[in-house]
């Protein structure tokens, strides 16, 4: 039997959505053993000047315990 454990993380862009993803999960992984996955909760831009500057997402990583 498996234990796992859920964490939030937010993570910021210039270029995309995906590229925010990207860099959340890279450096969880950096941190964390095992993860899983991740539930993406909240995707968010900034605006500045009529131009998108920047895309954040909040998202939920599951990793799993070590035993």
């Amino acid at each position: 039997m498996s234990v796992a454990r859920v964490t939030e993380i937010t993570a910021t862009s210039t270029d995309s959505f995906e590229d925010a993803i990207r860099k959340g999960i890279d450096r969880a992984c950096k941190t964390l053993q095992n993860v899983q996955g991740a539930w993406i909760q909240e995707q968010t831009i900034t605006v500045q000047n009529n131009q998108i500057t920047a895309f954040k997402v909040n998202m939920k990583v599951t990793f799993v315990l070590n035993d």
